[in-house]
């Protein structure tokens, strides 16, 4: 008797490999984006930045048309294929990226990142929507955790390699070297990563597509409540994760090496932990309970925000970075639940855009603002805390985590009635 083909063991070695490169290519996009905040020192040195130029850098400059592009490129993703979106995405802003050590002046690094977050626009919402394919709705927290670990991993990445090539040689020669890595893996992925077939009968009208999810979402508490959650406390995390390394530098006297070592041990340790614990306990809970994922991450958020607190006030490099674990770990608890809970409002055709209308709120307002925000909060309190400035900045900026950990909690009870049934 001829034995039958192994359909389901290709299929889990397919998505397997399939969520290998998605996470490979996000580790990439948090390399570019966090790079920018371990070189700041040396670069508002070198080209005679002060603190709210640099949040300008590290927020709008990137957000701007990261936050806008999304959406349009999200419509040509679910129009088109989302892998060749991903790919060429890839290429776009790595090359961007290299082009920022090219830079000699404010205004030519701005130019660069306003690239580098064009390119940026057209990875993650593709992305989502992809892993929507592959996995099934049990497992899908837990497989949007585990692409999530592109965050900690690839900011510690950035933040060890930037530090070290910038202390050993140059600043501009750490831009070159992760921007030509990126070119190089492009092909890479769209050689190894394809978009399942759908029956023709599933496929979407994409004319009117954007407009559909839009009024979807719109009459939906559920989403707005996530969205502005997620914005909240994106403000904070966006703005910390930028400005810790300087703090580190001016507040505690470590050097750039040290800084890079203390900052990347930190997202690596405690991101990884939190990013998994919250697709695990994302998809446990939300089978018994859909407003877990909405609670889960509000109270994440409660607990998080005195840890933060005591980290920033400590006289002790040691004594910070124990406190920063676990906050650290709390604060990327959001990302499974919410993000799975986002693409559980539409129809399984419109998770793309689903996804990128959801990242335009949260990342115009978190990312856009919250870098901006604390830098600019730092140069209005210079004359009166001088260089303890930027800690007392980020001290007042935690309330934005009791905001959040409202919004997410009200968010629990509405997506019970809003969730949308996969068949």
């Amino acid at each position: 008797m001829t034995a039958m083909p192994d359909v389901t063991g290709r299929h889990r070695q397919r998505r397997g490999i399939v969520l290998a490169m998605l996470l490979l290519v996000y580790i990439f996009n948090f390399v570019d984006r966090q790079i920018l905040a371990i070189l700041a020192a040396p670069i508002q040195a070198d080209l005679g930045l002060d603190d709210a130029q640099m949040g300008l850098l590290g927020g709008l400059a990137f957000a701007l048309l990261y936050s806008t592009l999304a959406v349009p490129l999200a419509w040509l993703a679910d129009r088109t294929s989302r892998s060749w979106v991903i790919a060429t995405s890839l290429l776009l802003w790595s090359g961007f990226t290299a082009l920022c050590g090219l830079a000699h002046s404010f205004w030519h690094i701005f130019l660069a990142r306003l690239g580098v977050g064009i390119g940026e626009a057209g990875g993650v919402a593709p992305s989502y929507a992809l892993i929507g394919d592959y996995f099934p709705s049990e497992r899908r927290a837990f497989a949007l955790s585990i692409y999530s670990l592109g965050i900690p991993l690839g900011s510690a990445a950035g933040a060890l390699t930037g530090g070290y090539i910038a202390a050993t040689v140059d600043w501009r020669l750490a831009f070159f070297a992760v921007g030509l890595a990126g070119v190089a893996i492009a092909p890479l992925f769209k050689w190894l990563v394809r978009d399942p077939p759908k029956p023709t009968a599933a496929r979407p009208d994409t004319q009117g597509l954007l407009a559909a999810t839009a009024r979807s979402l719109a009459g939906k508490r559920a989403f707005w409540l996530l969205a502005f959650g997620a914005a909240s406390s994106s403000m904070l995390g966006y703005g910390i994760a930028f400005w810790l390394p300087s703090l580190l530098q001016r507040s505690f006297g470590l050097g750039l090496v040290q800084t890079s070592q203390f900052f990347g041990a930190v997202l690596l340790i405690g991101g990884t932990a939190g990013v998994l614990a919250g697709g695990w306990l994302g998809d446990w809970l939300g089978r018994r309970d859909r407003a877990y994922y909405g609670y889960l991450p509000g109270l994440a958020f409660i607990i998080g925000a005195p840890l933060f607190a005591g980290g920033v006030l400590s006289s002790s490099a040691t004594a910070a970075f124990l406190l920063f674990l676990i906050p650290q770990a709390l604060a990327y608890i959001w990302l499974g639940p919410v993000l799975s809970a986002v693409q559980h409002l539409v129809r399984p055709a419109a998770r793309s855009m689903a996804s990128a209308l959801f990242l335009l709120i949260n990342n115009l307002i978190g990312l856009g603002g919250g870098i901006y925000a604390l830098g600019a909060l730092s140069r209005l309190l210079t004359p009166i805390h001088g260089p303890e400035a930027l800690r007392y900045s980020m001290l007042y900026a935690l309330s934005l985590y009791a905001l959040a950990a409202v919004l997410m909690a009200a968010a629990g009870p509405a997506l019970r009635r809003e969730w949308v049934e996969e068949r």
